[in-house]
C-alpha cells in the first residue's frame, strides 16, 4: 500500500477520535464538574481516571517533542497545578515542535531547500540568524552557582563598598594608602575623580610647558579655570566611599609609544581552523597568565547575568592575544583567586582592548577584584571617528565582514556545560578585536592633529578610556522612606505617571519593600520575585482576600512569592489601615518639590554657601596674569597703550578691558545727552500774545488758569472725490486752538461753531466750482459732449416696458418657418422670475450609507 494512503487513514482516524472527544467535553461545563462529583461519586472516579490518562499522554507528547527538537524536557506533570507551574517550558517545547513541523512542510513542498542538497566544500562562517532564543537559554532553571562560592556576597551590607584587593601589583601608591575612606566638603556627597579626569590629566603628550604650543597652553588655562570652578559632583551614594585603588596609577599613566604609531594591521587567525581554550581550573589560569605576560596587547570581553541574582554575576571572561583565545569560567568556587590576573590587567606596558567597557569595569571590581590600567576602548574610538553605529557588531561587519548572532547577548551564561553556539559567540567577541583595534588606531592617527588638542582624536580616545577605567562599583542604594535610589519605588511612579490615593500609595510602598527584602534574602532579582507591573496592579486593585491576591500574582511572579501569599496579604492589610489618612502620590511629589524649590529651602542653601568657610585659598597674586590670554601683548588700540597693565593690577586688582571702557563711555554720553535735553527745555522762547476774540453775546467765557487744552473738531464723513487731500487740509483748518499769553483756553458757543462750519463748507464749494470751471475751459468741446452724456434719464419720454413695441430684433428672435431663432445670451439668465440660482452641488450626507445598484 502507498505510504501516503497509510498516513491518510491514520490522519482520518486521529481526527475522528479528536472530534468525538471534543464533543463529549463540550457537553458539560467545567464549573459543573464539582456538582457531578458530589451527586454521582462514580463519575468522579471516571473523571480522575481520564485526567490521569490525559496527563500521561501530555507527558509522553512533551518528552517526544523535546527529544525531536533538541530542547530540555519538561518535568513530569503530576496534577493540573503542575501545568500552571511548567507552563513556560510547555509553551517553548510546543513552539519548537510547531516550528519544526513548518520547516518540514516547507522542505516537503519545495519552498525551502534541504540542508543536505548542497554539501559544503569548505568551512563557512556562521552568520547571524533572526531566530528567537529559546526560553531555556534565556531563563535556565538550574541550581544557583553562587551558593557554592567560597566567599559569599552579603546583600544586606550597608556603608561604602570595600574593594576586594588583597595585593596591588604595579603599584605607585601602596595598597594601604589607596583604600582610605573619606567624605567630601559637604559631608554627604561622594567626591568622584571621573568628571575631573580631563582637568587632572593636564598634559596631553608629556611635553613640558615651555615646549607646548599657544593653542595647547590656552586649552591648559581653560582647564585650570574650569577645575577651580567645579564643586561637589552628583551621583553620590552614601556619606563616604573607598578610593579607587589604582587611581594614582591611572592618572599618571603614559601609554606605550606603539599606541601613537601607525602600523600595518596584523591579520587574525582563521576562526574556523582554530579553537579556544576552556579554562575552569586554577592551574589553567596560571598557565594562561604566563602567556599573557608575553603579549603587548590583549583583548578582553565579559558575559554577565543578573536575572537570578540581586547584584548580578560575572559568568564568563574571554581573553584573546594575537595567537590564542581563552574562555575562563568565572563561576567556580575559587573565583576570588582570579585576582592574580592583576599582574597583567594592571600592567601599564600591556594594552587592554575592550569595546564598551563601562559596565565591564564595574563587574571586574565587584566579583573578581580586578582593575584595568592601560585601557583602550574601541567604543570611544568609534565615537571620535564619527561612525554611524558604535556597536561591536558594526565594527565586525565593517572590518571583518563577520555577522555576529546577537541573540545570545541576552542568554543565561550560567549554563554549564556551555552550548556550542554560545561558546562560538563568546569567542568571536574577542577573536577579531585586536585586528579591529589596529584599524581604528591607524584611522585615529591619520585624522588627528597632534598640535591641536581639540583635534587630537587619538589622545581624546585614550583620555576617555582613562575615565572609563576609573569607574567604581557601589552598592544598590535605596531609601524605603523616600523611595530614592537605583531600586527605589519612585522610579516606576515617575516613569508611568500613576496617580494613587492614600491607601493605594501605602500598599505600593509596603509591597515594594517586602519584595526588595525577599530578593536580598534569596539573592534574586526583585523583578524575578515580582515584576513592577504586578506591584502596581496590587496597589491599584487592593485585593480583599488571599485568593484575589493569588490571582493577581499570575504566572509572572515566582513560586516563593506565591508561597508567601498569606504573609503578603497581612502586610497589605496593615498598609491599607495606615494609609487611610496618608498622602497620595500627588501630595507626596508636591511636598517633595516644595521642600526642594521653596523660598525657605533656597534661602537655606544660599545661606549655607555664604557661611561656609573656604580653606586653603591661594593668594590672588598667584592667580593673576599680567598678560591677557584673549588679547595677548598687543593692545587693541593706541588708547590702551597709555595705561600699563601692571599699574592697573597693582591698583585695585582689576584689569580693564575694552568692553568695560566702551560701556563707561556709553553711560557718560547718555548722561550728557540727558543734561543737554533738560537745558533746551528750560531755554524755550516765549510765545507772542495773540489778539483776543470778542466775547460772544449773552455768554461768558470760562477760563482755567492752570491748564490749556488742544481741542479738535470731530471729523465728518468725507465724500469720495478726487481732492481728498485738499478736504483733509480743509478739515485741519477746523482745529480750534486758542492760546493767550497765560495759556488760557477759550470755549466757543454753538453759534460760533455753526458759523465756522458753514464758512468752511462755502469755501470748499467755491473752490470746487472754480476748479470745475477751469477744467471745462481747458476741455472745450469735449467738455460739452461730456455734459450731454451726463444728462439725467427722462422717464416721461421713455417707452413702456409692459406695452412696448416689438423691434425687429424681437421678431428675429422669435423665429419663423424655416428661420433659425437668434441666440439671446441674456434670455436664459433674465426672465420674469429674475435670475436663476446657482446649481446645487451634491454634498456628502453624514450619518447614512448608500448601496450601489445595478
Amino acid at each position: 500500500m502507498d505510504p501516503s494512503q497509510d498516513f491518510k487513514s491514520l490522519q482520518d482516524k486521529i481526527q475522528a477520535s479528536l472530534v468525538s472527544t471534543t464533543k463529549a467535553v463540550q457537553r458539560i461545563a467545567n464549573e459543573d464538574l464539582g456538582f457531578q462529583r458530589t451527586v454521582n461519586p462514580a463519575s468522579g472516579d471516571r473523571l480522575d481516571e481520564q485526567s490521569t490518562r490525559l496527563l500521561s499522554l501530555a507527558n509522553d507528547l512533551l518528552k517526544s517533542a523535546a527529544k525531536a527538537t533538541g530542547q530540555k524536557p519538561v518535568a513530569d506533570l503530576d496534577d493540573a497545578e503542575d501545568v500552571d507551574i511548567q507552563w513556560r517550558g510547555i509553551v517553548d517545547v510546543i513552539d519548537g515542535l510547531l516550528e519544526k513541523a513548518d520547516t518540514c512542510l516547507d522542505e516537503y513542498t519545495g519552498l525551502v531547500k534541504r540542508k543536505g542538497d548542497f554539501p559544503e566544500t569548505q568551512p563557512q562562517k556562521k552568520t547571524k540568524t533572526n531566530d528567537r532564543l529559546d526560553f531555556n537559554f534565556r531563563r535556565a532553571n538550574i541550581m544557583k552557582p553562587q551558593k557554592a562560592f567560597e566567599k559569599q556576597v552579603d546583600n544586606f551590607a550597608t556603608g561604602p563598598w570595600k574593594p576586594l584587593l588583597t595585593q596591588k601589583p604595579h603599584a605607585i601608591v601602596p595598597l594601604e594608602e589607596s583604600l582610605g575612606v573619606f567624605v567630601d566638603e559637604n559631608g554627604h556627597q561622594q567626591y568622584d575623580y571621573t568628571p575631573f579626569l580631563r582637568h587632572l590629566t593636564l598634559n596631553w603628550s608629556g611635553k613640558p610647558l615651555e615646549k607646548m604650543g599657544k593653542s595647547a597652553k590656552q586649552t591648559l588655562s581653560k582647564r585650570i579655570q574650569s577645575l577651580r570652578s567645579m564643586g561637589s559632583v552628583q551621583n553620590a551614594n552614601g556619606h563616604s566611599r573607598f578610593k579607587h585603588p589604582y587611581e594614582t596609577e591611572i592618572l599618571n599613566l603614559k601609554y606605550p609609544d606603539i599606541t601613537y604609531e601607525k602600523r600595518d594591521p596584523i591579520p587574525y587567525q582563521p576562526i574556523e581552523t582554530t579553537s579556544a581554550i576552556w579554562v575552569d581550573t586554577y592551574e589553567g589560569v596560571l598557565e594562561m597568565l604566563e602567556e599573557l605576560k608575553q603579549a603587548k596587547e590583549i583583548a578582553i570581553d565579559l558575559e554577565h547575568h543578573d536575572y537570578r541574582s540581586y547584584h548580578g554575576l560575572l559568568s564568563l571572561m574571554q581573553i584573546s592575544t594575537r595567537e590564542k583565545d581563552w574562555i575562563v569560567d568565572t563561576l567556580r568556587p575559587w573565583r576570588h583567586r582570579l585576582e592574580v590576573l592583576n599582574e597583567v590587567f594592571a600592567d601599564p606596558k600591556i594594552l587592554k582592548v575592550f569595546h564598551g567597557a563601562f559596565m565591564d569595569m564595574i563587574w571586574l571590581q565587584r566579583d573578581l577584584g580586578l582593575y584595568i590600567v592601560g585601557l583602550f576602548d574601541t567604543y570611544h574610538a568609534s565615537a571620535a571617528l564619527g561612525y554611524p553605529q558604535k556597536s561591536l557588531a558594526y565594527l565586525l561587519k565593517n572590518f571583518v565582514d563577520f555577522d555576529a548572532d546577537k541573540k545570545y547577548q541576552m542568554a543565561d551564561w550560567r549554563i554549564r556545560p556551555l552550548p556550542e553556539e554560545m561558546f562560538y559567540y563568546a569567542r568571536s567577541d574577542t577573536h577579531f578585536l585586536l585586528y579591529i583595534y589596529d584599524q581604528v588606531r591607524n584611522e585615529l592617527i591619520e585624522r588627528s592633529d597632534r598640535s591641536d588638542p581639540e583635534k587630537d582624536l587619538i589622545e581624546y580616545t585614550l583620555q576617555k578610556s582613562k575615565e572609563t577605567s576609573l569607574d567604581r562599583y557601589t552598592f544598590f542604594a535605596s531609601n524605603p522612606e523616600t523611595g530614592e535610589g537605583a531600586r527605589g519605588w519612585t522610579n516606576f511612579l515617575q516613569k508611568n505617571h500613576v496617580n494613587l490615593n492614600g491607601e493605594q500609595f501605602a500598599v505600593y510602598r509596603a509591597v515594594h519593600k517586602w519584595r526588595d527584602e525577599l530578593a536580598r534574602q534569596d539573592d534574586e532579582n526583585p523583578t524575578f520575585i515580582m515584576p513592577p507591573q504586578v506591584v502596581m496592579e496590587i496597589a491599584r486593585i487592593l485585593p480583599t482576600d488571599p485568593k484575589a491576591l493569588w490571582s493577581l500574582l499570575g504566572h509572572s511572579s515566582c513560586q516563593k512569592a506565591k508561597q508567601s501569599v498569606d504573609v503578603l496579604f497581612g502586610i497589605i492589610s496593615e498598609a491599607r489601615k495606615a494609609g487611610v489618612d496618608g498622602p497620595s502620590t500627588t501630595d507626596y511629589f508636591r511636598s517633595q518639590y516644595l521642600e526642594n524649590h521653596s523660598m525657605a529651602a533656597i534661602a537655606k542653601r544660599e545661606l549655607s554657601k555664604e557661611t561656609k568657610t573656604e580653606l586653603d585659598i591661594p593668594p590672588v597674586e598667584t592667580l593673576r596674569s599680567a598678560t591677557s590670554q584673549l588679547f595677548g601683548t598687543v593692545p587693541v588700540s593706541s588708547v590702551w597703550e597709555e595705561s600699563s597693565p601692571s599699574n592697573n593690577i597693582a591698583g585695585n586688582g582689576q584689569i580693564a578691558l575694552p568692553w568695560t571702557q566702551f560701556v563707561q563711555d556709553a553711560v557718560v554720553a547718555a548722561s550728557q545727552q540727558e543734561a543737554e535735553r533738560k537745558t533746551q527745555d528750560q531755554d524755550m522762547i516765549p510765545l507772542e500774545e495773540p489778539q483776543k476774540a470778542a466775547p460772544a453775546p449773552k455768554h461768558d467765557l470760562e477760563l482755567d488758569n492752570t491748564d490749556f487744552t488742544l481741542r479738535q473738531g470731530r471729523k465728518r464723513k468725507l465724500e469720495e472725490s478726487d481732492d481728498d487731500a485738499e478736504e483733509a487740509a480743509a478739515l485741519a483748518t477746523e482745529e480750534m486752538i486758542s492760546l493767550d499769553v497765560d495759556g488760557e483756553e477759550r470755549k466757543l458757543t454753538k453759534e460760533e461753531k455753526k458759523r465756522l462750519k458753514k464758512e468752511g463748507r462755502e469755501a470748499r464749494k467755491a473752490k470746487k466750482e472754480a476748479k470745475a470751471k477751469k477744467a471745462a475751459a481747458a476741455a472745450g468741446d469735449g467738455g460739452d459732449e461730456e455734459d450731454e452724456e451726463e444728462q439725467p434719464f427722462d422717464y416721461s419720454n421713455a417707452q413702456s416696458i409692459l406695452n412696448g413695441k416689438r423691434s425687429a430684433t424681437a421678431h428675429a428672435n422669435e423665429g419663423g418657418p424655416g428661420r433659425k431663432k437668434a441666440f439671446d445670451p441674456y434670455a436664459a439668465r433674465m426672465n420674469a422670475e429674475g435670475p436663476k440660482a446657482a446649481r446645487r452641488v451634491n454634498s456628502e450626507r453624514p450619518g447614512r450609507t448608500l448601496t450601489f445598484k445595478k
